[in-house]
Formats: C-alpha cells, structure tokens, sequence
C-alpha cells in the first residue's frame, strides 16, 4: 500500500482509518512482545512502502535495546538480546524524544511515560521523500502500538510472577516423593512440543505449560506411604490414587489464571477407548490438551519409572505407547509424539538407555 496515493483528504481519512484499524489487529493476534514489534516492522513497511524497517525497545538507560526487529528486503532480523544502541539518527530520536524525517529516512519515538523504543523505515533511493503527512501517520501507528506494547509487557511481567509461583509449588509437591520417581525437568518442554506439533494456539499452550507443571497437584493430599509404595498398590490404595486429578483440580481452581488448564489437569488420566478415570470419557469428549498429557506422562513413567514399576528402554516405552495407540492414547497425538520424540530421544531421554 503507497501512501502516496492517498492525495484527497477524503482518501487520507480513509487511510488513517485502515491504519489504525491494521495496528488494533495487531495488537490482538498475538501475546508476545517479540512476535508483536516483528508484525509492526513489516506492517509499518507495508503501508509506507518502505524497503527497510527497525523496530527497538529500549532498557531503562536508553543505550541498550531490550528487543530489536530489523525488516530489510522482506527478510526479518529478531534481535531478542541486549545490544548498544548505535547510530546518529537513533542517538537524536532518544536524546530528543521526537521525529527525525530527511528525504528516505523517517524515524518516530515509542513514547509512554518515557521513550521506550523507536521506529525507523527508509525508502529505496528512487523512492517519494517521506513528507509530513507520513510522519503524522507514522507517530499515530506508534502511539496506538505503544499501549499495546506496554499491555504486553505487564502481561509477560504477570506470567514471569504466575510462573515463578507454580514452579514454587511443583517443588514443595515434589517434596511429597522420591526425586526418583518425580517428573524429568523435560516432561513440560516435551508436553509443550507435542501441543506444537497438532498445531495449538498460543493461548492453549499456555495452559497446557500449567498443567504439565502441575497435573498431579492432587497427590499433595495423598499418604506417602501410598506414593512411595514399591510393591503392587491394592484396591483401596489405587482408588485414592485415583482420586488425585479431581483433587488437583479443586486445589487449583481458585486461581484465575489457571482455570483453563484445569480440564487438563482433571482428565489427563481418561483413556481414549472410554477405560480411564475419572470420569470414563472416551474418544473426543477428552480435552486435546489432556489427551496429550497422558501420552507424554504414560513415557515419562515408564523411561522414568515409578516406585512400583521398574524403568524401560526408550525403545520399549514407544514401541508401548505404539502398541496402546487406540485404546488408551488418541492415535493422532501418539502419531504426534513418534515425530516429536526423535528430536528429543539422543538431546534428553538418550541417558536413560545406559
């Protein structure tokens, strides 16, 4: 889109509109700040027709970027570590704290309480000169992008304390067993690229992270003389085991935050042909998010092994989870797990062979 076709006021309105409108879809198709500065540097060149974007945010001192997008010639550079600032033009725009417009070269500020960051976007040398109609159309982009940008921030500052909390939790939990038999560090990352792998939005990810983190937060409430049993669990015994997924569930769904991985946490021990517990769901009336936590938790504990079960090969546990595919595992996510385990069989799971 060339802003120089927009010559009327009436065609300049319409553009401002479309602008505008193109920045508030932005800002919602996505919670990653990252994922978000990398959308502005190429929708910024599209709507300039600029061959060259850089989108930075600033720490606190202003001579380090937190995060850097660089757009050039379609191609994308995401700079995630912290790198001095160099450059006239940028050194003018923080100094400053306003725009920098000559000839091909256009560059506005972030500003929230303070400059945050900074855009820049450049023409093609045979390209028009940027006027002063693109530089109001520029800062009014970054205006409504820095609110964004700043909701995202808290967000993620909200994660980090949400996060840092649950880990604190799964630790006292794991006070409960053996370290022996707890989860490997791994299990949430190979839970996490499962969910990838069929192809789980970002929000839904996120709630299967929680879950993996803390699916058995109802063995909290469980003797230890049950969980570190190492012969055969009688009757009784396995009837309060299995009373863990609903206990976890009511544990955790006073947080908010949490309640969208609860459906994980209570049905990761259905099976697919109707068999498990607690509730004999079958087939689809399982939640994705739990019927692929019971995949990847059914390998964890048999490579891992539990107090009354002794560890296998990797070999053997897929060759167990191909085997029950269809009765106790969703066929798609087992299909899922063959792909994904490949990437992790010789970088994680490989020590546990010797």
């Amino acid at each position: 889109m060339n802003i120089k076709n927009y010559s009327t006021p009436t065609k300049k309105y319409r553009f401002l509109i479309s602008a505008v409108h193109s920045i508030y879809r932005l800002l919602n198709s996505t919670y990653e700040v990252h994922e978000l500065i990398s959308r502005m540097g190429r929708l910024f060149c599209q709507f300039f027709n600029a061959q060259y974007c850089q989108v930075v945010l600033l720490d606190l001192d202003k001579k380090y970027s937190l995060a850097k997008c660089t757009i050039k010639d379609n191609k994308k550079t995401v700079l995630y570590k912290r790198a001095r600032i160099y450059g006239r033009v940028e050194e003018k725009i923080i100094r400053t704290s306003s725009a920098f417009r000559k000839g091909n070269l256009l560059g506005v500020p972030l500003i929230s309480e303070d400059t945050m960051g900074f855009v820049i976007i450049r023409r093609n040398p045979s390209g028009a000169p940027f006027d002063i109609f693109d530089q109001e159309m520029l800062m009014t982009m970054s205006e409504q992008a820095v609110v964004g940008i700043k909701n995202m921030q808290l967000y993620e500052e909200q994660q980090r304390i949400v996060v840092g909390s649950i880990k604190s939790l799964v630790k006292f939990l794991d006070t409960r067993v053996s370290r022996e038999y707890t989860h490997s560090p791994h299990f949430s990352k190979l839970v996490c690229a499962l969910g990838a792998e069929v192809h789980l939005n970002e929000k839904q990810l996120q709630s299967l992270k929680y879950a993996s983190l803390l699916h058995d937060a109802g063995k909290v409430d469980i003797p230890a003389a049950i969980l570190t049993k190492t012969t055969k669990l009688t009757d009784a015994e396995y009837d309060i085991i299995k009373k863990h997924p609903v206990k976890g569930a009511q544990i955790l769904r006073p947080l908010q935050v949490l309640r969208p991985a609860i459906p994980i946490i209570m049905y990761h021990h259905e099976k697919y042909n109707g068999t498990g517990y607690p509730s004999q769901l079958k087939g689809g009336q399982i939640p994705l998010g739990a019927r692929i936590m019971s995949v990847a938790d059914a390998f964890e504990a048999m490579v891992y092994g539990r107090p009354y079960r002794q560890r296998m090969d990797i070999s053997s546990a897929i060759k167990e989870i191909k085997r029950k595919s269809g009765t106790q595992f969703d066929p798609k996510i087992v299909e899922a797990f063959l792909t994904v385990i490949k990437k992790f069989n010789k970088k994680i799971y490989l020590h546990q062979d010797a």
